[in-house]
């Protein structure tokens, strides 16, 4: 198997396991009084954990170095926390209000957020492609959010916002770690911003036993209530494990070993395949009912990601990336 190959096959799987991890989070969620929080945080500090050995063995020199910056720790602690914490704790709460597809194609929106981003400080319009791009997904909201009755929303209007939530999230997660991956390489940003991100999660757990209200604001939609310690049985204590070792850590490890061997920008297009996985995966294996309506909203979406992907934004990203991509081979 030559190197192209195999980065494309490590990067499919990688997106795959996050779309995967979207239905495991959806059956913890329907089967067990847990708390969107506690999975948040197991998710970040298990994940966490997991790099920071990885990275210690492979790359003891890097850590040091990094948190011995000032600027790029800071920076790592706005990433672990605004960027990988947020956007998959807002994801959870979004999942429990709606499904795992439908929370992933909302999540997925944040593509062309960051290209109307990247077209602020380059004081231009969008490009054609760019526009196009921008066209679907708002189609492909409206579609799964309306279920084509524009006079009525068809899914909980706390899914919706939660949603667009984590989309804005996701654009932090994207973009503020960009001037870190030329240097030090994405696997060795990721890993250490996930256990930045693990210690905010960590300490939003631990305050809401202080304040419930900030769990009961969070956890509304989990059809079996919400508990900060919950009682898991066999089952869901794998399931949970799955969404830590095989979603969050497996999923990033695939993903940005593939990216580095096929450049950014395909990784990105191949990235669309975890909106389709959640989506099948939910349908599957949770039974949840996507109407005519849904399925065409994923596929305006997964059209969304490849043709912004493919176009993708400005130069200093595009050159970010790139840098970003070598480092790591």
């Amino acid at each position: 198997m030559n190197k192209r190959t195999l980065g494309i096959i490590s990067t499919l799987v990688g997106a795959s396991l996050w779309g995967v991890s979207g239905t495991c989070v959806q059956y913890l969620l329907a089967n067990y009084a847990i708390s969107s929080l506690f999975i948040a945080m197991m998710r970040t500090v298990g994940a966490g954990l997991i790099f920071l050995v990885v990275l210690l063995a492979r790359n003891r020199g890097a850590v040091a170095e990094m948190l011995g910056d000032r600027r790029a720790l800071a920076k790592l602690v706005a990433f672990g926390v605004c960027g990988l914490y947020l956007s998959q704790a807002t994801y959870i709460i979004t999942i429990g209000y709606t499904n795992a597809g439908t929370a992933t194609v909302l999540q997925s929106t944040s593509i062309v957020m960051i290209m109307l981003v990247t077209c602020l400080p380059a004081k231009r319009f969008p490009r054609p492609r760019e526009l196009a791009g921008l066209v679907l997904a708002f189609v492909a909201t409206v579609l799964i959010a309306t279920q084509g009755n524009l006079g009525e929303l068809r899914i909980p209007a706390l899914g919706l916002v939660w949603g667009i939530i984590s989309a804005f999230t996701a654009v932090g997660y994207s973009m503020i770690p960009r001037t870190l991956y030329p240097r030090w390489g994405s696997f060795a940003v990721v890993g250490l911003g996930m256990l930045a991100g693990g210690i905010a999660a960590t300490a939003m757990w631990g305050l809401s036993f202080a304040f419930p209200c900030i769990d009961e604001a969070v956890s509304g939609g989990n059809a079996m209530g919400t508990a900060l310690v919950p009682n898991l049985d066999a089952t869901g204590a794998a399931v949970l494990a799955a969404v830590v070792v095989l979603g969050t850590f497996a999923a990033f490890f695939l993903f940005l070993n593939g990216i580095a061997m096929i450049g950014a920008v395909q990784g990105s297009q191949l990235g669309a395949i975890e909106p389709v996985s959640a989506t099948v995966c939910s349908a599957l294996v949770m039974g949840t009912a996507f109407s005519a309506a849904d399925w065409i909203g994923l596929a305006l979406m997964v059209g969304t990601i490849i043709i912004v992907a493919s176009g993708c934004g400005s130069p200093d990203i595009q050159s970010a990336n790139a840098n970003s991509s070598e480092k790591e081979r």
